[in-house]
């Protein structure tokens, strides 16, 4: 049954606390278990990842046979449907587009003592790309996160993605081909984050590791962080719908369903200041489950982890929505621009009842790639500068030491650093 709050009930705050703390991330203690694996990937190498592969994925791998050949990838991509083709095609330059508006530019100053300063933008040499094999294949995840990597100028993109059955998924192939995917192996699970952290022959070393993945995936990120750049530690997926009376009540239930049907552990939640919307959306989702191949998941996301929330008027909305700090928030309501002034903090907003989330998942041209279980408080969505690195640089002339210098050398003294002041002293 889903779980209703309003904010005229006595225990809403307590309630509404609780659905903030709830970030469905599960209780499961796996990073033994992770960490576990990386150190076989770091101590046996690649028989660590050979034998790790036969075990999870049923596939017998050889350093060989690890990476895709070209020849393959290309058989494998030939083989996508025409439509899927050209609507792969739209989104991969719409995602281009919006992109190549993120590049930083470099800056350059000289102040009024003639001091040179500034900042330079630089692409990392190489980036890992995860993409799962699980519940779905993803080509759109390989255009979001391979793409920005290129736009930013990194030179090498390795791909790992676990091969169901040892295929390849032939959507996911054409994608690496459109986004400019380097190279491919036939690696999942974190010791395919490892391999791509450490630089397991054949495997190169990566600077950053981008992508979602299961939970072990995740904790790999998470433990590798600091020997290897990531992009985030991402959670299940998560939607906030505020709407009001003049929202459709079906196009409310079809986004909501549209998060739920990722995984069990999805949370939809609507916000609203109808109760006749409320329960006409109720009666939407059910009326629709049913026709949902994915139906099972949805049911089961909706039934443990939605949420209708009652309140007053919109008014009361951004606070409750910078609190729960959505991954996707939806604004259906007649006059959406006071809110979206409003509110603070959401991974990624999508505007007017012909925005749902699903044309920010494929071809809007915003990243998916976004914070998930509060973070969005904090951080943002995948961008350019996640491959970047910004390096700022500093010349002082003659003419601007002395001042500079005799500051310098005091601080030093105070300090505590007598190696800091003699550097600067030693300058005259």
């Amino acid at each position: 049954m889903v779980r209703r709050l309003s904010t005229r009930d006595p225990g809403f705050a307590d309630s509404f606390a609780a659905l903030v703390a709830d970030t469905r991330e599960g209780s499961t203690d796996i990073a033994g278990e992770v960490a576990a694996i990386i150190a076989r990937v770091r101590a046996e190498g690649f028989a660590a990842i050979a034998e790790l592969t036969l075990r999870f994925d049923g596939v017998a791998l050889g350093k060989a046979d690890a990476e895709v050949p070209a020849a393959d990838r290309a058989a494998a991509a030939a083989r996508v449907a025409p439509g899927v083709r050209r609507a792969l095609e739209l989104a991969a330059a719409r995602i281009r587009a919006f992109h190549e508006t993120q590049r930083p530019e470099d800056s350059e100053t000289i102040d009024g003592a003639g001091v040179r300063m500034g900042v330079r933008h630089t692409a990392v040499a190489r980036a890992g790309l995860y993409v799962p094999g699980g519940r779905a294949a993803y080509p759109s995840s390989v255009l979001m996160n391979a793409i920005p990597a290129r736009v930013a100028g990194v030179d090498e993109l390795v791909m790992v993605t676990p091969a169901r059955g040892g295929a390849l998924v032939p959507e996911v192939m054409l994608a690496a081909e459109l986004a400019g995917v380097s190279r491919i192996f036939r690696i999942g699970g974190a010791q395919a984050v490892a391999a791509l952290a450490l630089g397991i022959d054949p495997v190169p070393r990566c600077d950053v590791i981008v992508g979602p993945g299961n939970a072990f995936v995740a904790e790999a990120k998470r433990q590798l962080y600091g020997s290897v750049g990531i992009d985030m530690v991402a959670g299940p997926s998560e939607v906030l719908v505020v709407a009001d009376a003049s929202a459709r009540p079906a196009y409310v239930a079809a986004d909501l369903l549209s998060q739920a049907e990722h995984d069990p552990l999805a949370q939809a939640i609507l916000l609203t200041d109808s109760p006749t919307l409320a329960e006409a959306v109720v009666a939407e989702v059910e009326r629709l489950l049913p026709t949902l191949a994915t139906e099972p998941t949805a049911r089961a996301s909706w039934e443990a982890h939605g949420t209708i929330i009652l309140v007053d008027e919109l008014a009361q909305a951004p606070a409750l929505v910078d609190a729960l700090a959505p991954e996707h928030l939806e604004l259906m309501v007649a006059a959406p621009a006071p809110l979206f002034t409003a509110i603070r903090n959401a991974g990624s907003v999508f505007i007017g009842e012909m925005t749902p989330e699903a044309i920010g998942d494929y071809v809007g041209g915003p990243n998916h790639v976004l914070p998930t279980g509060r973070r969005a408080r904090f951080a943002s969505g995948l961008s350019v500068r996640d491959f970047m690195k910004r390096t700022t640089f500093l010349e002082v002339p003659p003419s601007a030491f002395p001042a500079l210098g005799a500051a310098a050398a005091t601080l030093a003294d105070a300090e505590g650093l007598a190696a800091h002041a003699l550097s600067v002293r030693i300058r005259g």
